[in-house]
This record gives C-alpha cells, structure tokens and sequence, in this order.
C-alpha cells in the first residue's frame, strides 16, 4: 500500500517553490538580464599544461546542439523534482478501464431509434484497496457485458513504448452501482496492489494545486495539473450532486480517475466536463472524496447504497418562487408535494413547508437534504424542524428505505429456478407484481431479464436488465419453461432472434447462439 506521499509541509514547500519560480520568471525576462546571463564563447585554444578532456557519449546523450542551456535555478529544480516524486508514488494506483458492452446507435434518423450495437469504451479507476478494490464512475461500466482493468506499467524518464503484450491486463467484477452519485465499484483478483487514501476529511481549498491522473482518449496513464476553481458547485440545479470543480485539464476518458493534491491524497473522482467542443475547456467536475468514501464503504459491504425516504419530495427555494408564494425567506429548501397516505402526511408536513433542519442539521440547500436522507439510521424516526406561516414546528417523521426499481426485480430472483443457461442469464416470469414494477407492457406475458450471470459465458446478447422477453424466433414466451424449450430447440451457432420490449419499445436482437 502507498502511505499518501509527503506531510503538509510539502504542500507548503511547493507553494513557496512555486511563488519564488514566478518571481524568478519575473526577474529572468528583465531585458538587462536577458544579455548578462548570455554565455560567452568558449576559447579556441587550450591552456598550456592541460589535456582536453574527452567527450563522454554516455552523458552527452540527448544534449542539443549549439549553445548549452544555463543551468535552471534551484527552485525551479526543486519543484520540478516534488511534482515528479509525487506523481512516481500515486499513479501506479490509477488504472484504465476497459468496457465492452451494447449502447444504443447515434440517432441519424427516425426509423433508426430501436437499433442497438456492440460498443468499446475506455475510463479510468483509482485502486482504493490493496486486495483489488477500485472506484470509478457509473457511466464508464454502463451496460457492460465485460469489464478489463489494465495496471499502469513501470513509468520511464525516456520516450518509449511499451509492447501491447506486457501490459497487465485483468478481468474485473462488478460489485455495485450508485447511479444518483454516479460511482461504481468493481473487484479484480489481485493482492497487495498499490492504493491512494481517500482524503475524505481534509479541507478543500480555492486555489489549490490539484493533479487529474487518468486515460484522456485511451492515452492511459496522463497526467495534468491545475487549481481548484471552486470548492462546491451544483451544475444541475434539479440534482443534489454539489462537485469540486477544477481547471485541470479533463477529457473523455479521465472519467473514474483520481484528482489528487500535493500530499498524494485523493480529493474527488473526476466524473465530467462542461464543453462546447467535446474537450478540456477547464471546466472539469470531481465528485467530492468525503461521498466516494461513503458509497464505496456501502457498496463494499451491502452491494447497494442505503438511503431512507419520508413520502415527500423538496426543492430549491428562489428569490421568483419565494416572491409569488409569499414565502418568509427567499432561500432554502421547501416541500413541493408530499405523497397521500405516506409518513410524511401522517406526521403532518405539508406542501409549502420549509425544511429548516433534520436530525438537528441545519437544511439550506436541497444537497444538504438528501445527505440527511444518507446519513439516517432506517430503524429510527427523522426529526424534521420545519417553518409554516412564520412559525416552527417539530414533526417526528417514519421512514423507509429508499429502493428503486431493479430492487425490487431481484427480490424476486430464485437462483435455482432463474438461471437461463443458455443465454447467461437471471430471469423470472412476468406476473401481476412485477408488472406493476416494469410499467405498462404492449403484451401481458413474457420474461423479465433481471440480470447476467456472473461467471457464466454466453453469447452476446445485448439484454440489459428490465428487459421483457415476449418472443424467440417467432414463438411467444409466457414463461421461463417456454423461453428455456425454445432455446433448447436450437443448435450450436444458430442464429437467434429475440423480440424484447425495453423502456416501452419493442425491439430486435439477433445473434448466434454459442
């Protein structure tokens, strides 16, 4: 495991190395010493009594020719060795992400929108566990049917390409995801592998040097450096996400991979951009260190982040919506609907409340809710203060846990009886509650896909999860028994074609079968 490099001293000795390279810079383009520092000509002749010594091609090496450069003052050396001693100890535990999968084709026109194809995209990782745990993005393992984790090679101080082969390249496992914060975690079978801390409790600074590590179009291993831009920024009014945004140089590809500071410390997952062009434009986005700390410790232990809900939905108050409602403040988080019959409306909170604290933490931003809604025990009442016409009310709310769709479909998984073989997948048989889970169906029977199974070779398919299998070649599916007979039917690199309905289109997907 890497200790974080360095103590904040040498966080400090690098801004002071930093502040006297600028005044040096400053003093080094001063036009009188531009001329005085010029070199002058070497003596033709050698002084009597000596031998000229030989040139040794061993260190003269990659020397330019004419003029040799003046000798680059100490500080200037100084920081360039803290920055490269930095990043020699933290990028070997910055890894490239590699995902096959299925996505759907770039819309060129209408008739083309239920048409899905094989993809490859590229991310990034920080290995966070010695044992082959690694954070990364959501986005980046999307749809995946197969995860590979490449291991950064043995940096070199020379321009030089490694061969393809050498490269360290493993399967990786996919142990849960947490869409709403955009992190994702997988495993690969690998011992005492290189780590970077999570700086969940260090103070984030406007300003700060920062370092992005990461594989910017494929190019694995990168680096860049920047600032701090700001501390919290909330890019999306309507999500709780509040980012460190940065100016470090952030490109397709960087996505999952660590932004560091200068004690080697892990200050966020860089996760997007915001761009005209499709490049950097310096205004990158990391998802803070203090929730990567908090979802992977949940995924690691229950698969599955836990979050609690009232029955009631909030949202940011503005100075508009404060003016045209009459409302006693024009900032804060105020209740737009509470759902009739659930805890909310049984404790008596209503629409137009506004939140003022909950398990006595102060509530003024909609980000600062939703982290309460994380941090509540499930087998404990919430206590939500709330301000209605001017006066304060303490309300003692019951809550539920939060669970969204795909858990409740794997609820209703039998392993035993969920296993399609041919096809390496988990299913169940489409029924009145699971109905009421998918939605609206265009036919009443079929199979629901609830997920691949692991370690389980099959074709590639392109089934994701909460796809309803209605049809096999033509012949309709009302049940796993069904599904599994006409598979059955079938010989080795058939060709198969499945009718399937995915978010209320119906769709084909052919194969071969394996």
């Amino acid at each position: 495991m890497l200790v974080p490099v360095g103590t904040s001293r040498r966080s400090c000795r690098i801004f002071v190395l930093i502040f006297a390279v600028t005044v040096m810079f400053v003093v080094l383009s001063a036009p009188g010493h531009a001329q005085q520092a010029a070199p002058k000509p070497a003596s033709p002749t050698t002084p009597q009594g000596t031998v000229p010594q030989k040139a040794n091609p061993a260190t003269e090496v990659g020397k330019a020719v004419g003029w040799r450069p003046v000798e680059a003052p100490q500080v200037l050396q100084q920081l360039n060795s803290a920055l490269q001693d930095l990043v020699a100890k933290v990028s070997p535990a910055v890894v490239q992400i590699l995902v096959t999968g299925f996505g759907a084709i770039e819309e060129t026109n209408k008739s083309q929108t239920a048409l899905i194809a094989r993809q490859h995209a590229i991310g990034s990782g920080v290995i966070v566990s010695s044992d082959g745990y690694i954070m990364t993005n959501a986005h980046v393992v999307e749809g995946a049917h197969r995860i590979r984790v490449v291991l950064p090679m043995p940096s070199v101080d020379f321009p030089q390409v490694e061969p393809v082969g050498k490269e360290h390249v493993l399967d990786a496992k996919l142990i849960g995801v947490h869409k709403e914060s955009d992190l994702a975690l997988l495993k690969i079978e690998q011992k005492n592998l290189p780590t970077l801390e999570l700086g969940s409790a260090r103070r984030v600074h406007q300003g700060q040097l920062v370092l992005a590590i990461g594989s910017p179009e494929g190019l694995q291993n990168s680096v860049t450096m920047g600032v701090v831009s700001s501390v919290g920024r909330q890019p999306d009014p309507d999500r709780p996400m509040v980012y460190i945004q940065t100016d470090a140089p952030i490109n397709p590809g960087n996505s999952g991979g660590p932004l560091i500071d200068m004690d080697g410390y892990v200050l966020g997952i860089n996760t997007l951009i915001l761009s005209q062009g499709g490049g950097s434009e310096g205004l990158g986005f990391a998802i803070p260190a203090r929730i990567v700390r908090f979802v992977y410790t949940s995924l690691r232990e229950h698969g599955h982040v836990h979050r609690v809900e009232i029955g009631a939905v909030a949202q940011n108050i503005t100075p508009s919506l404060a003016e045209v409602l009459g409302l006693s403040r024009s900032w804060g988080v105020i209740v737009s609907d509470v759902t009739p019959g659930g805890s909310a409306e049984a404790a008596g909170l209503k629409i137009g409340d506004i939140v003022v604290s909950a398990d006595d933490r102060p509530i003024d931003t909609l980000p600062a809710l939703t982290a309460a809604m994380y941090l509540h025990p499930l087998d404990e009442v919430m206590k939500l203060v709330v301000l209605r016409d001017g006066e304060k009310k303490i309300l003692q709310v019951a809550v539920t846990e939060h669970r969204d769709q795909m858990d409740k479909l794997v609820d209703a998984v039998d392993p035993d009886k969920s296993l399609v073989v041919r096809l390496g997948i988990l299913a169940v048989d489409l029924n009145d509650q699971l109905q009421s889970v998918v939605g609206n169906l265009r036919s009443p029977t079929g199979v629901v896909v609830i997920a691949r199974a692991a370690n389980l070779i099959g074709p590639e398919t392109g089934l994701k999860a909460g796809d309803v299998i209605h049809r096999v070649n033509k012949a309709p599916v009302d049940s796993l028994d069904s599904l599994r007979a006409a598979l059955n039917g079938l010989n080795r690199n058939a060709p198969i074609v499945l009718q399937v309905e995915r978010d209320g289109q119906l769709m084909w997907l052919a194969f071969e079968m394996e």
